[in-house]
């Protein structure tokens, strides 16, 4: 059974899904994990592999969702991502990294995407 912060976490994931579909994203997959780390939702942008990290937020207290993607957390998906392409043999494709926020802080719920919110970070 989810918690209230694991529910609002699929809500979030949930309307992300829908708003990036709305704008042309063919999602080809939801919760990819692998031992590196877990991509949100992967999908397809015209001939482009998008990774997309999802981040909600129900108030205001620690900012804006679009801040709290920290380096560390931009090297896993970064590692998931490369895993992803290799075992799907689509190494020769484009990639990039949109963030998608979920803003609840106000009475009202705002979407945005970020396209290539950041670039392939490994050590």
């Amino acid at each position: 059974m989810l918690n209230l912060r694991q529910k609002f976490g699929k809500f979030g994931e949930d309307l992300a899904v829908r708003y990036l579909k709305k704008k042309g994203y063919q999602v080809l997959c939801r919760n990819y994990r692998t031992r590196f780390g877990e991509i949100d939702i992967i999908a397809k942008d015209k001939d482009t592999i998008v990774f997309v990290e999802v981040k909600s937020r129900r108030t205001s207290t620690f900012g804006h969702p679009k801040y709290s993607i920290t380096h560390s957390k931009q090297e896993r998906i970064s590692k998931t991502a490369l895993y992803y392409l290799k075992t799907n043999d689509q190494s020769n494709c484009r990639a990039r990294f949109d963030v998608v926020t979920v803003n609840s802080a106000d009475k009202k719920t705002d979407v945005e995407i970020i396209k290539n919110a950041f670039e392939l970070a490994y050590k």
